[in-house]
């Protein structure tokens, strides 16, 4: 059924960049939002970004002006541009969807390490 794919995860050095992508599959109902949540070792997991269908995005305040959450409604797909990376970044990243009926799923978590 419904299947959320992630790529993109990895190690980079404090001030580099990576890119995150998640593509959504396998339902018939259309998408409302998708985004980024992570989890820190130790912390609770907190929002990232979310961008709607129409394009209206909310950033948690810890990435504002360093990430960007971007989408392609085609696909069914979302990205999230992450520059100016901080150790403090290090976490899991997880993708989610929500779909028309505010039924939510979620993807398999990508380790993002941030390191000298």
């Amino acid at each position: 059924q419904v299947q959320l794919v992630e790529s993109g995860g990895g190690l980079v050095q404090p001030g580099g960049s990576l890119r995150l992508s998640c593509a959504a599959s396998g339902s018939i109902f259309r998408l409302n939002a998708m985004g980024w949540y992570r989890r820190a070792p130790g912390k609770q997991r907190e929002l990232v970004a979310v961008i709607s269908s129409s394009g209206n995005t909310n950033y948690g305040d810890s990435v504002k002006g360093r990430f960007t959450i971007s989408r392609d409604n085609a696909k069914n797909t979302v990205y999230l541009q992450m520059n100016s990376l901080k150790p403090e970044d290090t976490a899991v990243y997880y993708c989610n969807a929500l779909y028309e009926g505010w039924v939510s799923y979620w993807g398999q978590g990508s380790q993002v390490t941030v390191s000298s």
